[in-house]
Formats: C-alpha cells, sequence, structure tokens
C-alpha cells in the first residue's frame, strides 16, 4: 500500500477514534488518551517505513526527550490558568515549550537512563499540579466542526513531520512530534467552558497517559534496530495499553492514591 494512503487511513482512524472515546468519558480521559503516542506514534511509524530503523531509533529517542517538554508545558498551563484567562495560558505555555524543545535540540541522553529521567519528571509533574478541585458540568455540546477539525489538525501535523523528517533529520522530527497541538485544544476547550480546574483534570489526564508514552518509546527504542520494525511496534504498543490500562485504574480511583 502507498504510504501517502496509509498516513491518510491510519491517522484520521486513530485521532477520530480517541477524540470519541474523550467526549464519552471526560476531560480527564480525553488528557489521558491524548498523553498516549496517538501522533508520535504514527510519526515515527511513518519514518520508519520511508527512511531505515537507525533513523526511526533516533527520532524515538527525540520524541522521548520531548516528554520532558511536555510536562513542563502541562504544569505551566495549569499554572498560569489560575489567574488568567486562556489566550494567556496558551501562549505562555506555549512559549515555554519552546524554550524548552530549544534547549532539548543540543542535548543528548542515553536511552535508558532519558526513560527514568521521564518517568521522574512526570511523577514530578503530576505533584506540581495545582490542587484537584470541583469541575462544575457544563451543558455546552461540541459543534459539528469539532471532530472534524480536530481530526485535521491532528493528521497534518503526522503528515508534515513524517514528509519533512529528510529535511530536519531524527531528532528535531522527534522534538516537533511532541508539540502539544492536541491537548491544547483540549485543555483551551475545557478551560473556555468549565474554568481553570477543567483544564487542569485534562492535563493531569496527560500525565498520567504519559507513562504509556514513556513505556512505548523506551519498548521501541530498545527493539526497533534489533528486532525490526513490525516486532518492535506490536510490542511497543503492548506495552503502552498494558501501562495505559494501570493508569487508567489510578487516575479513575482518586482515593486510593496515596
Amino acid at each position: 500500500m502507498n504510504i501517502l494512503l496509509l498516513k491518510l487511513i491510519m491517522a484520521p482512524l486513530i485521532l477520530g477514534s480517541a477524540s470519541l472515546a474523550g467526549r464519552r468519558w471526560g476531560s480527564a480521559v480525553s488528557g489521558w488518551l491524548v498523553g498516549m503516542p496517538l501522533t508520535t506514534g504514527p510519526v515515527v511509524f511513518f519514518v520508519a517505513l520511508s527512511h531505515d530503523a537507525s533513523f526511526a531509533a533516533k527520532a524515538a529517542l527525540g520524541v522521548l526527550s520531548g516528554g520532558f517538554s511536555l510536562v513542563i508545558y502541562a504544569v505551566s498551563y495549569a499554572w498560569i490558568a489560575t489567574r488568567f484567562r486562556w489566550p494567556i495560558a496558551i501562549a505562555g505555555s506555549l512559549l515555554i515549550f519552546a524554550a524548552s524543545t530549544t534547549l532539548l535540540e543540543n542535548t543528548s541522553f542515553p536511552l535508558v537512563p532519558l526513560f527514568v529521567a521521564i518517568v521522574t519528571a512526570i511523577v514530578l509533574g503530576l505533584r506540581l499540579m495545582p490542587k484537584e478541585s470541583f469541575v462544575e458540568q457544563s451543558d455546552e455540546k461540541a459543534g459539528p466542526w469539532d471532530l472534524p477539525a480536530r481530526i485535521l489538525l491532528g493528521t497534518s501535523v503526522i503528515l508534515l513531520l513524517s514528509g519533512s523528517a529528510a529535511f530536519i533529520g531524527p531528532r528535531l522530527t522527534g522534538l516537533l512530534a511532541t508539540f502539544p497541538l492536541y491537548i491544547s485544544i483540549l485543555a483551551v476547550f475545557a478551560q473556555r467552558r468549565q474554568g481553570p480546574a477543567a483544564a487542569a483534570h485534562v492535563l493531569r489526564g496527560l500525565l498520567y497517559g504519559m507513562f504509556a508514552f514513556a513505556g512505548f518509546f523506551i519498548t521501541l527504542g530498545l527493539l526497533i534496530e534489533r528486532s525490526g520494525i513490525a516486532w518492535a511496534f506490536t510490542s511497543a504498543t503492548l506495552v503502552a495499553l498494558a501501562v495505559q490500562g494501570i493508569s487508567l485504574w489510578i487516575l479513575r480511583h482518586p482515593a486510593d492514591k496515596a
């Protein structure tokens, strides 16, 4: 099958399914779903198909490094939103994300220590989030353009990054793949409709979901050059799903959290 056609089929299917599930089960679950490698995974997959396993492994390392920027973005947005309306919250947090990504572009870490550092950063990020508070329910329904717009934006990012990987290199491709486009849409919508506490719920869900993100890319990085594309991505997906199931249980049982 033509790679472009495969991208045009897979990306909308993955992103559309995640959007519908998040709409069904609430804002925190929306963020949790986005924490999975729904965009970053396909980007590296298509990079692997277009290039080679070594190139894809470097891109995966770049994606995992970009997890630091995502954690910083989530905590920044949540705190800025407690003081300011959404335009300032999104602008400030994206500037912080950009500064972090710029620093990470010229900084490289070995895979396993990087994984440990990312997991530590996620745990720290959860502890630094604003205190959980009650979120008022909103009767406002998403417009008919909401789902198509999300699918279009997410698919466009996948196509752009996987198509430009040869020009910008594997590390920058990986770092840019973590750009928080989708979570920004969810956080802004939540803040506009239900206030800063709702946005914090989305972002807290993102951080819980990022454990699966870390599990996916450590598995992929360890296997892709040794076992091939098919086995590496299959194994990484299974690991991500297992970790995601555990993180969902923790997210849905706040009374049991330490």
